[in-house]
């Protein structure tokens, strides 16, 4: 039976350059595999360099980690996304979530409610994104909706747009309006 290189089989040149771009590139955590003798070995185990990214990312992924990556054709729809420490879009997701880590990348878009610890965006968002930690906007990146965020980091041709506010901010307009009722009735009384 013919053995397809492939992500899951790791037996090809290919297969292993793919894996060391993706790790690279959205620092996915694998551990390498060694491939028997007799093939002469992956790319990956005769390029020191590529066997130390594949160590390092396997390293900097904590230990029973829940990843999901929509890849780059993929249309995710009408989904309730839980328990996923990192969601990496490289398609299109239309979903709520609340997690650790969203990633967009260049071509990704993501549309939605999402509650997050960081968010980076190279792609696109539209929806409502709360970035409890901090929300990252690359070159390519663009944000629209109703965004509230721990801190903010926008590089130069990123864009946001729509009702923007700070965590900190939103929480004083928040303690502000619950306070009004109180002053009233002091006042009245």
């Amino acid at each position: 039976m013919f053995n397809k290189p492939n992500l899951f089989h790791g037996t090809g040149e290919v297969s292993a350059q793919r894996n060391a771009q993706r790790m690279a590139g959205t620092n996915v955590a694998a551990v390498p595999v060694t491939p028997p003798a007799e093939t002469g070995g992956s790319a990956a185990a005769r390029e020191p360099q590529a066997v130390e990214r594949a160590a390092a990312a396997a390293a900097a992924g904590a230990v029973g980690e829940s990843r999901l990556i929509v890849g780059p054709e993929v249309k995710l729809k009408g989904a309730e996304i839980l328990d996923c420490d990192t969601l990496v879009v490289e398609g299109r997701v239309e979903a709520t979530m609340d997690s650790r880590v969203l990633r967009i990348a260049e071509k990704g878009a993501f549309k939605g409610t999402v509650g997050i610890d960081i968010a980076e965006i190279h792609g696109h968002f539209e929806g409502e994104l709360t970035a409890r930690k901090q929300l990252l906007i690359h070159a390519g990146g663009r944000v629209s909706g109703k965004i509230r965020y721990g801190k903010i980091l926008i590089e130069e041709g990123g864009e946001l747009s729509g009702d923007v506010q700070s965590l900190g901010a939103a929480g004083k307009e928040l303690r502000a309006i619950d306070d009004k009722p109180r002053a009233l009735a002091a006042v009245a009384g």
